[in-house]
């Protein structure tokens, strides 16, 4: 075993994982520098040992037999660098295994703007470049400078920028080519002073209320009365929680899940004016007038659909089971273990619900956690 790093044996994934499943892996190694994880990914190529990297395990499904490989925990590895040289940003480098949401939350006491809209996500600060993370209108790509990582395949420690990290929806180079690299660090660029970020509608809304009305984006309101970075954070806390996904409350029914199960599809303006002719013929929407399938255009001229409502829509009801697992009560996005389920029933239900959305709209949904120890159902 590599020298300074802390080994566990046949460890039980479940109690790894925020959706609480999985059998046991062989080895849980836990280094806490970036030398700890170049000697473990050394020790397991030579030993002919599979190795998975794993952070808080909240975006992971693990296969009911377990893994026969190794687990590197990212946990380890903590610690901040700020550099503040930067014009009107603050550089800030933060180690793969600091958790993001105590981050985000550290941010917004210095008055740092840039991630105020991702607070609540579980999880460490290194897994949010690999799906380019996002929650009420922010991406971490959008303040990402820098990702520091081992490159497995030339067994090297580099340092790529956001270019290089090749951003997309819920996507990056890092989840393209999950055996490559290992997250070591992130450095991101932050606003000192900077306005809260408030561009997702249901946010806004939900502040102009807490405000009685005043518009949260006017800008001629008295600066004094906008929301700040902490109401942001507050309130997007509360909406996560309103659909339990926080994942941190012991009494929610909800709590073990990965959070949205599913990413929202981005498809042709074509193909969205298919799926509502579609809605509309199976008389899933009122009058020719009113509103119909929930769409968001992007900036490549594409448009978002919303994957909860094309779930909901295609049958399945927030609530519904299916044994020991099921969809959320608060978030057809979300499924859950409801306690004493497993993976291949939570894994057929996922199936189940991808083939209902194919087969009513003509739209596949794509899994948005990653698998560990098994596949996804064959549409």
């Amino acid at each position: 075993m590599p020298p300074g790093v802390a080994v566990e044996v046949d460890v039980p994934l479940a109690s790894l994982t925020t959706l609480e499943l999985g059998g046991r892996a062989r080895y849980v190694l836990t280094p806490t520098t970036e030398a700890g994880v170049r000697e473990t990914h050394t020790w397991a190529r030579e030993a002919g040992c599979p190795l998975f990297v794993l952070g808080g395990g909240s975006n992971v499904v693990a296969a009911d037999a377990g893994f026969p490989g190794a687990i590197l925990r990212a946990t380890g590895l903590r610690g901040e660098m700020v550099d503040a040289g930067h014009g009107p940003e603050v550089r800030v480098t933060v180690a793969a295994g600091e958790p993001w949401d105590a981050w985000v939350a550290a941010c917004v006491d210095r008055g740092w703007a840039g991630v105020e809209c991702l607070a609540g996500i579980p999880g460490l600060v290194g897994a949010t470049p690999i799906q380019n993370v996002g929650a009420y209108g922010q991406e971490v790509a959008e303040t990402i400078r820098a990702v520091r990582v081992l490159d497995r395949a030339g067994d090297a420690i580099v340092t790529l920028d956001a270019r290089d990290c090749r951003f997309g929806y819920r996507d990056s180079v890092f989840r393209r080519n999950p055996d490559r690299f290992v997250v070591l660090a992130v450095t991101f660029a932050l606003r000192p002073g900077g306005t809260p970020t408030v561009r997702y509608a249901e946010l806004a809304a939900e502040l102009e209320a807490d405000a009685n009305g005043a518009d949260p984006d006017d800008a001629d309101r008295d600066p004094a009365q906008r929301p700040g970075l902490a109401q942001v954070r507050q309130t997007v806390r509360r909406l996560r929680r309103r659909k339990s996904m926080l994942l941190d409350d012991p009494a929610d029914e909800n709590r073990r899940s990965v959070g949205s199960f599913f990413t929202n599809p981005v498809v042709t303006p074509e193909v969205a004016a298919d799926v509502e002719a579609r809605a509309r013929a199976l008389g899933l929407l009122a009058a020719p007038g009113a509103a119909g399938v929930p769409q968001f255009p992007t900036p490549d001229g594409r448009v978002k659909l919303a994957a909860g409502w094309l779930i909901e829509h295609a049958g399945f009801a927030k609530g519904q089971r299916q044994g020991a697992v099921g969809l959320s009560t608060r978030h057809a996005l979300a499924l859950v273990n409801l306690g004493g389920g497993t993976t291949a029933a939570l894994l057929e239900l996922a199936g189940a619900i991808r083939q209902a959305v194919l087969l009513r709209f003509g739209v596949g949904l794509d899994p948005e956690p990653i698998l560990l120890g098994t596949t996804w159902p064959r549409p």
